[in-house]
């Protein structure tokens, strides 16, 4: 996986989960409020220490996980 400049991962903080430049939001949490259908500016209203880069970062990195492991998709019956 690529290096994220905004992504950070510390095992002292949030139990070393992804987080979004040291901050105690972890990008899961980002993610979350996204497909939950919250827009870019809702995010931003609700957490004002992100920025708009660091929710696109949370998007890249998502999509580097997702192609680093085999995922299981259920098959239609």
């Amino acid at each position: 996986m690529k290096n994220f400049e905004r992504i950070t991962v510390d095992p002292a903080q949030m139990g070393g989960v992804p987080c979004v430049r040291g901050l105690r939001i972890p990008v899961a949490t980002v993610l979350r409020l996204l497909a939950g259908g919250l827009s870019e500016a809702e995010i931003l209203a609700e957490y004002p220490d992100l920025q708009k880069e660091d929710i696109r970062a949370c998007l890249q990195f998502a999509a580097a996980a997702a192609m680093e492991r085999e995922l299981p998709i259920p098959q239609p019956a």
